[in-house]
Formats: structure tokens, sequence, C-alpha cells
């Protein structure tokens, strides 16, 4: 059987800020290298992307209703390190990730269950490269923020 990638989906969750217009949500997870991310998780058998993303960050934040801004084109993929991998028992060898934007209710309360995920942030941009240390994945996390306030953008126009 020949290795494959999971599906996986990932929301940027975008919510008003007084300081530089918006800031997204990181998740922390406890282990000891590359901990904080965007909500995500794996595609279920019948979902698609942006319904797997919202109900990762249901199941990841406790967030419930966001207003779903779009969907990005592009993907991450990354295979899982092999002290990882042994613990698997399947051939899923790493991750391809889809992403969707969406917009947290003002009042939206993240609650995390302390053992997937133990911590949370709301950071602005500029905070980014503080909490996402490997390089290309805090890349990829600007690039999405500034896709996500493209299509704000657009959505306040019309």
């Amino acid at each position: 059987m020949p290795d494959i990638y999971r599906a996986a989906a990932s929301v940027l969750v975008l919510r008003p800020s007084s300081s530089e217009g918006y800031q997204m949500l990181l998740l922390h997870k406890p282990r000891k290298k590359d901990s904080w991310q965007l909500p995500q998780g794996g595609v279920e058998q019948g979902e698609t992307v942006p319904v797997a993303a919202l109900r990762e960050l249901q199941e990841e934040a406790g967030i419930i209703g966001c207003r779903l801004l779009g969907e990005s084109e592009r993907v991450y993929a990354y295979d899982f390190p092999p002290s990882f991998r042994r613990f698997r028992p399947d051939n899923v060898k790493g991750q391809r990730i889809r992403y969707v934007f969406a917009e947290a209710p003002k009042d939206a309360t993240v609650t995390v269950d302390g053992k997937e995920v133990d911590a949370f942030l709301w950071v602005d941009l500029s905070q980014v490269p503080l909490h996402i240390h490997r390089k290309e994945y805090a890349e990829l996390v600007v690039s999405l923020y500034e896709e996500a306030m493209n299509i704000l953008r657009q959505s306040m126009k019309s």
C-alpha cells in the first residue's frame, strides 16, 4: 500500500482589533516543536473543506457562529516526523492542508480542552514570528492573513 497524505482543513479566524484592524487566532498544541498553529484537523468522509475547518474550530476552540469569508487556493503539505509516524498504524505519511477564512462573532469565547489544545492567543500580524518559528509556516500564515484581508476589503466595497 503506497504512502498517502491525509486531507486536512484549517481556518484562519479573524476578529476586529483596535490595533491593526484584525487579529487572528492561534492555538497551542502541547508539544516541544511547532506548537502554535491555526486551528486544523482531518477532513472526514463526506465533508467539504469549509465544513471540516469550521468543525475543527468548534472542537479545538469552542467557537461557533463564524462568518465564512472564503477559501484559499493555497495548499500546505508536510511529512510527519519519523518519531510520530512510528505510532501510526496506517500508510499516512503526512498532511495536505487546505485553508478557509472566517470572521468570529464579536462576542466569541474561546474554550480549549487543555489536552489536545492547551492555550490560545489572538495575535496581530506583527506577532506571528514571535509564536510560529518554522519559517515556511510563518510565511504561509502571513500570506493567508493578507489574502483574508483582501477578501474582507472586497466584501466591504460591495
